[in-house]
C-alpha cells in the first residue's frame, strides 16, 4: 500500500477553492451587489487560511513520522508504546471532512537499545507483565604465587635461611538461575539463586625439606548454595533519539551461602611459620550487603555506549567466632566489617546484524580495608584491593523467545581472576 504525500492531497481542494473564489469574483463583477461579493470573499479567505494552517500541521506531523521511521530503521523501537498515526482534516465550505490516515508510525523509542550483556545488570528492562528466566554458568580461574622467607639477611639481597615458594590455583564454577519480572514499563524485579562449586590446589616444596620436586600438600573444595540476591531496576527518563537513558538499581545480597567463618580451619606449623589452613572452601561472603547503582546508555548510531557506577555497603557483624582448631585469642572477632566497594564500568556495544551484537568493556572494583577487632582488643591490619577486568561479549538471538549470550573476562590486576567465562541463555515466558 502506498500513501499519498499530504501536501499534494491538500493542494487539490485548495485549488478548487481558489477557482470557486475566482468564479464568485467574476459573478460579482457582472452585476452582483458589492456587499455580497465582500462577504463571499472573506469566507473564501478564511477557508484558505484554515487550509494553510492544516497544511503546516500536516507537514510537522510528516516530519515527526520521518524521524520515527529513521529511529526504527536503526533498531531503536520499543515494546509497549502506543502507535501514533498522522491524519489530514480538510475544512471546505465551513464543513469538516472525514479523517484520512496517511500512515502509521512505529512504536516510540522509549526503551533502551539492546546490546550484548557483559556486566551482571542487563541493559533492557523486562516489559510489564512478562517473566524472563535466565540460566547462566560462569567459570573463573586464578593463579597466585606466595613466597615466604624464613631466615635473616646479612647484606641486602643475600638471605641466610630458607625460601618457601607456593603456587595456588583456584577454580570456581557458579550456576545461577535468575528470574526477572516486569512490573511496569520502567520498573522490574530480579531474583538470583546461585550454586557454587570451588576447588583449590596448592603446589610447592615443603619448607625445611630437601626434596627437589614439587608437591601438592593442600587440595580443598567447597560446594553448595551461594548468596541469594534481590535486585530492583527503574528507568528514570524517557530517553530516545540521541538522548541517554538512565537506569537506577538497588541490589540486596543475603548470606545464605556457607561463609568463611563457618568452614573448618586448622593451624599448621611449618617449621618456623604458623598458618591457618581451610579444610573446606566457603560458598558465600558471610555478610549482608546493599548496593545502589546507576547505569547510563547513550545511543550513537551505529553503536551504543554504556557505563555505570555503584557502591557496595556490607553490614557489620559482632561476636564472630571462626571455626578454627585449636582456638586462640586471635580466633574470635568482637566486631568485623568489610570495607566499602566502589565500582565503575564502561563499554561499547555494536549491532552486527539483526540477530547478533558485540560488546567490549572494562569493569573495576576498589575494595576498601576490612575493619576487624579481635576479642582481646587488638585490631587486624587491613588492605585495599583493586580488581580490574577487561570484558568481551557476544550475543546471538536464537529466536523470538531465546537469546544466547557469551562473555569473556580477562584480569588486568593481580587480585582479579585470570579468566572468567560466562554463558547465559535468557528466555521469556
Amino acid at each position: 500500500m502506498t500513501f499519498e504525500h499530504p501536501p499534494r492531497r491538500l493542494a487539490r481542494p485548495l485549488l478548487g477553492l481558489l477557482v470557486a473564489a475566482m468564479g464568485g469574483a467574476a459573478v460579482a463583477a457582472d452585476g452582483a451587489e458589492p456587499a455580497s461579493f465582500d462577504a463571499q470573499f472573506r469566507v473564501q479567505m478564511e477557508q484558505i487560511e484554515a487550509l494553510k494552517r492544516e497544511l503546516a500541521r500536516q507537514e510537522a506531523s510528516l516530519n515527526a513520522l520521518r524521524r520515527e521511521v529513521d529511529l526504527e530503521r536503526r533498531g531503536r523501537g520499543g515494546e509497549g508504546a502506543a502507535p501514533a498515526a498522522g491524519a489530514a482534516v480538510v475544512a471546505q465550505a465551513g464543513n469538516e471532512q472525514p479523517v484520512t490516515p496517511v500512515g502509521q508510525a512505529p512504536a516510540a523509542a522509549d526503551r533502551p537499545p539492546e546490546v550484548a550483556p557483559i556486566f551482571e545488570q542487563p541493559g533492557v528492562l523486562t516489559p510489564p507483565g512478562k517473566w524472563i528466566v535466565e540460566p547462566s554458568l560462569q567459570y573463573s580461574y586464578s593463579s597466585s604465587d606466595r613466597i615466604a622467607l624464613v631466615g635473616y639477611t646479612v647484606i641486602p639481597a643475600i638471605l641466610i635461611g630458607l625460601i618457601d615458594v607456593r603456587n595456588v590455583k583456584s577454580n570456581a564454577l557458579t550456576a545461577t538461575m535468575a528470574f526477572r519480572r516486569g512490573i511496569t514499563n520502567r520498573f522490574e524485579l530480579e531474583a538470583r539463586v546461585p550454586y557454587v562449586y570451588r576447588y583449590d590446589d596448592t603446589r610447592g616444596r615443603e619448607i625445611f625439606t630437601g626434596t627437589p620436586g614439587d608437591e601438592i600438600f593442600t587440595d580443598v573444595d567447597g560446594k553448595g548454595l551461594g548468596d541469594v540476591e534481590l535486585i530492583g531496576r527503574y528507568q528514570l527518563n524517557d530517553g530516545g533519539g540521541d538522548s541517554p537513558y538512565y537506569i537506577a538499581s538497588l541490589r540486596l545480597k543475603s548470606r545464605t551461602g556457607k561463609d568463611p567463618f563457618e568452614v573448618r580451619s586448622s593451624f599448621e606449623v611449618d617449621g618456623a611459620r604458623v598458618s591457618a589452613v581451610q579444610q573446606e572452601l566457603p560458598t558465600g561472603s558471610g555478610f549482608y550487603s546493599v548496593t545502589p547503582g546507576l547505569t547510563v546508555l547513550i545511543p550513537s548510531d551505529p553503536a551504543v555506549f554504556f557505563g555505570g557506577v555503584s557502591y557496595q555497603y556490607s553490614f557489620k557483624r559482632n561476636g564472630v567466632r571462626p571455626n578454627v582448631v585449636p582456638e586462640t585469642a586471635m580466633s574470635e572477632y568482637s566486631e568485623i566489617q568489610p570495607g566499602g566497594v566502589i565500582g565503575f564500568n564502561f563499554g561499547m556495544g555494536l549491532a552486527l546484524n539483526e540477530r547478533s551484537s558485540f560488546s567490549i568493556g572494562y569493569d573495576h572494583l576498589s575494595v576498601g580495608k576490612t575493619k576487624a577487632v579481635f576479642a582481646n582488643g587488638e585490631r587486624a591490619p587491613g588492605l585495599r584491593v583493586q580488581m580490574g577486568t577487561l570484558l568481551l561479549g557476544y550475543s546471538y538471538k536464537v529466536d523470538s523467545q531465546k537469546t544466547l549470550n557469551m562473555s569473556l573476562g580477562v584480569g588486568v590486576t593481580r587480585d582479579t581472576p585470570d579468566v572468567q567465562l560466562t554463558v547465559r541463555m535468557p528466555f521469556s515466558l
